[in-house]
């Protein structure tokens, strides 16, 4: 045993409290269960003392917690706590884990169980444990398929460490959740005050110059190469490394409607849409940057073309089934092995550069053309407001503000990510995992950038998905003001859309029978922001899209979340 002196009170919660103070963590994001008491009492203790200690968001929805956390490590790229209640926090709060799991955030979730149900030695932890919160097997069973890492704490001694090594997993690639069930009775034990190590930030693999040169050679030798893309911009350098990359060899890039975040300008000239169809059958060199399953269905393989996957790990275990069809693994920090090939650009072949960069002016122009026509065909609706134009509008008003866009929409996402068009590093992510996230995932990007404004675009079919109230509440009791701006179509259109696919001549085409769909029931769903007393407006003509829109804007710069409900034609 270390010799270590007990400070008064210690117990488990402070333990717990050490350890996330070491490992770094900036908050805890809670959702409170009555397990928590230790940790309360140890940051009250702390805060009364002038002690450091993360700082505790006290909310009131799992989802909110869980998301929250994730918006805030999809920025700041380290690894946060977050406390849930029991198993059933857990079960509540699964989908955003799995969600956090999916967008590659670290971050230590935790709940707890009762061991001794009230038959062991010192304080009663509740007879609702016994009868109503344990699961079998424990909760750390139910967590193992949607986290990275999985566990329980056996010892109030041990639980320090345990939260060092759960961080540290969970920092390491593939970054993910990880998992701790700490039992009430360890938070509710004596501690000896051994203080936890402090967190060792992961080190960097790189691909060796015996690895990396014959693939330059490859790229060399490609007549018509393009890049294919979904997560370089969720590394650290990597939004900017795949820049540099691509001007050095003149390569198109493609970021397919799977894309996680923004990985590339998409206003560039060598940016080449979402659609790696054209590629398929006539490129002859497709590098996967960051791919977790480019081609759907997996058997369709590209016609001729070498496949190289640049991926630190390629092989996702969370991925049931996965096909890369790959040539050649470069394996290791994705923003280092691109700045690798990028210094190796050279005795390039004039000619083949010549003729690719000018189809990719082709392209790129005609993509421009088709973006404006869009977007002139949508502002000359004389009737309703066309999703294009909110996008655009929105593009239009953010320029210049260093923006961030999170979106949550589905039929939709196209149209945001085609005519908002980021073009920054960290300034677009797609909500993983399920719908309902949203409104918590851009509030933690908000605490994570608070001097950038935070735009969530979101369907009335998600936005219903949210825990709204909670969310509002965190809203406005962290001062975290976003624009949350709704493409409200009145229906599940998605659902729609795929039962007219399966079934296009069935008995719901004759009658008209469209179950599952329709939202038109729904009340006006900026009036749920009222009583929060955040800024609402609800638009329905072209005319006052733009104006409610700035409004909104100046109100979140002033401080005030705003939701503006505008009601799309499609």
């Amino acid at each position: 045993m270390t010799d270590t002196t007990t400070s008064p009170g210690a117990d488990g919660g402070d333990a717990l409290v050490t350890a996330f103070n070491a490992v770094g963590a900036d908050y805890l994001f809670c959702s409170s269960g009555s397990e928590w008491a230790p940790v309360w009492e140890s940051l009250a203790r702390r805060h009364r003392d002038g002690l450091p200690c993360p700082e505790y968001l006290d909310l009131t929805h799992e989802t909110v917690a869980v998301g929250m956390a994730t918006g805030y490590g999809l920025i700041k790229r380290r690894p946060q706590g977050v406390l849930l209640h029991a198993a059933p926090g857990l079960l509540q709060g699964s989908m955003a884990v799995h969600g956090a799991l999916l967008a590659g955030v670290p971050m230590v979730v935790s709940s707890s169980e009762s061991t001794t149900y009230g038959d062991g030695p010192g304080q009663d932890p509740g007879g609702q444990w016994y009868r109503n919160l344990s699961i079998v097997g424990g909760p750390h069973g139910v967590a193992q398929p949607f986290t990275k890492w999985s566990t329980e704490a056996a010892s109030v001694h041990t639980l320090p460490t345990m939260v060092t090594r759960a961080a540290e997993l969970s920092w390491r690639a593939p970054a993910g959740p990880a998992y701790l069930n700490i039992p009430l009775e360890i938070l509710l034990e004596d501690w000896d005050g051994r203080e936890a190590k402090p967190l060792v930030a992961p080190g960097s693999t790189h691909s060796s110059p015996e690895e990396v040169d014959p693939v330059a050679q490859l790229i060399r030798e490609a007549k018509n190469p393009v890049v294919v893309t979904e997560t370089a911009g969720r590394e650290a350098g990597g939004f900017e490394a795949l820049v540099a990359f691509a001007e050095a060899w003149n390569i198109p890039v493609v970021e397919p409607d799977s894309a996680v975040c923004g990985n590339f300008p998409r206003t560039h000239p060598l940016h080449a849409g979402s659609d790696i169809g054209p590629w398929m059958d006539e490129a002859d060199l497709i590098l996967l940057v960051n791919c977790r399953a480019p081609f759907y269905p997996p058997s369709r393989r590209p016609a001729k073309a070498t496949i190289v996957v640049i991926d630190e790990v390629p092989q996702r275990p969370h991925v049931v089934y996965q096909v890369l069809f790959a040539d050649r693994y470069l394996e290791g920090n994705v923003a280092n092995t691109l700045r690798q090939l990028t210094k190796r650009a050279k005795e390039l072949d004039e000619a083949a550069v010549a003729v690719r960069r000018s189809a990719q002016e082709e392209r790129h122009t005609a993509e421009q053309q088709a973006i404006a026509k869009a977007e002139e065909k949508a502002a000359s609706q004389a009737q309703g407001i066309d999703p294009v134009l909110v996008a655009a509008t929105l593009r239009k008003l953010l320029d210049g503000q260093d923006a961030i866009v999170v979106d949550e929409t589905i039929t939709h996402s196209r149209v945001v990510k085609r005519h908002v068009q980021t073009a920054d590093p960290d300034s677009y992510f797609y909500v993983q995992g399920g719908l309902g996230q949203g409104i918590a995932v851009a509030l933690g990007v908000k605490l994570a950038a608070q001097d950038r404004p935070v735009v969530l675009t979101i369907g009335d079919g998600a936005f219903t998905y949210n825990p709204v109230i909670p969310s509002y509440d965190a809203s406005k009791a962290y001062e975290l003001p976003v624009l949350i701006v709704v493409f409200n179509n009145r229906v599940y259109k998605s659902m729609n859309l795929n039962h007219r696919r399966f079934y296009p001549e069935g008995a719901a085409a004759e009658t008209g029978e469209w179950l599952g769909t329709d939202l038109h029931r729904l009340p006006r769903l900026a009036s749920f922001a009222e009583p929060f007393g955040l800024h609402t407006e609800t638009v329905d003509t072209p005319a006052a899209l733009t104006p409610a829109l700035e409004r909104a804007l100046k109100s979140v710069a002033e401080g005030t979340t705003a939701v503006v409900d505008v009601l799309v034609t499609r």
